[in-house]
């Protein structure tokens, strides 16, 4: 009779495979923008010889000479940004692969950034995806970096997965296959990038501080490394847009937000992947940050 219990048990848990994933964001934001070839939205902006298109595909790839980076053909003050990206399997310590809004070379110096990068790792350590964003000021040595950051529930170097920006005068949400992983909300001017920004991608030599704080570099026995885009997707209110543009939404709310389901969603994954906040992180000065207060 003993049995009959434990079997009742077994049925009803949860198997540890399926534990480890999020729950269902019940929305699924990406599905309302189109996907456009890499041609229709964006250029090479470097490492022209490091950078291939094929069948819709973006491949860039890193090695001792060069890494390569691309950027989109016009400005945004808001909108969705996404790409679906493949990452190298093996050892990539010391290598960001990334995915960014900037208007860094409109503002040198005194740039905004809205960043997903993907920090390189050792041999049978995950990647760690890297959210971050910069309000003026960042490159100059004033730079206040807002970073969270997360181990996934997948492994990115095995298919492609979507992974996305949405970016409008209220709020900036990062979202991964249409999970909400962050919300960044307008607290205030000083505190939330305003300024139209462009989309870039890139790969790149980060071995100072990509990889455990820079005690991992670049190992060029390894190279090329390589990354490869696909399904990208920008819409929203270019910089030329009309006033009336309406910003668009990660939620069937016009207004913008996330609905209950999403949020419940999000906290699950910052509760089980999520390894880093900056507003806990006691070493930091959070006078800067005063986003982080309330």
């Amino acid at each position: 009779m003993a049995l009959f219990p434990l079997f009742i048990l077994f049925l009803i848990a949860p198997s540890s495979s399926n534990a480890q994933w999020p729950p269902s964001p019940g929305y699924w934001p990406s599905s309302r923008f189109r996907s456009m070839s890499f041609y229709q939205g964006y250029r090479n902006l470097w490492g022209y010889s490091h950078q291939r298109v094929e069948q819709n595909a973006l491949t860039i790839w890193l090695d001792s000479t060069s890494g390569s980076g691309f950027k989109s053909v016009k400005p945004f003050r808001s909108g969705y940004f996404g790409a679906s990206i493949k990452l190298q399997p093996g050892y990539t310590a010391g290598v960001i692969t990334a995915f960014y809004l900037s208007n860094n070379e409109a503002h040198p110096g005194f740039h905004d950034e809205v960043d997903i990068e993907f920090l390189g790792t050792t041999f049978g350590k995950p990647y760690t995806l890297q959210t971050n964003v910069y309000i003026r000021g960042s490159g100059d040595g004033r730079i206040i970096g807002r970073e969270m950051k997360f181990h996934l529930w997948f492994d990115p170097t095995k298919n492609f997965h979507q992974y996305a920006i949405l970016w409008s005068p209220k709020e900036i949400i990062f979202l991964v296959d249409d999970v909400p992983v962050r919300r960044y909300p307008r607290k205030s001017a000083a505190t939330f990038p305003l300024r139209p920004m462009w989309v870039y991608g890139s790969i790149w030599d980060a071995s100072s501080w990509a990889t455990e704080e820079g005690k991992y570099k670049a190992d060029y026995r390894y190279q090329p490394f390589v990354a490869s885009y696909t399904n990208f997707k920008a819409a929203g209110c270019s910089a030329y847009s009309p006033a009336w543009c309406r910003p668009v939404s990660a939620s069937p709310f016009r207004s913008g937000g996330l609905t209950g389901q999403q949020y419940r969603t999000m906290r699950w994954v910052q509760r089980y992947h999520m390894v880093y906040n900056y507003c806990e992180d006691h070493k930091r000065d959070h006078s800067l940050t005063p986003e982080c207060w309330g």
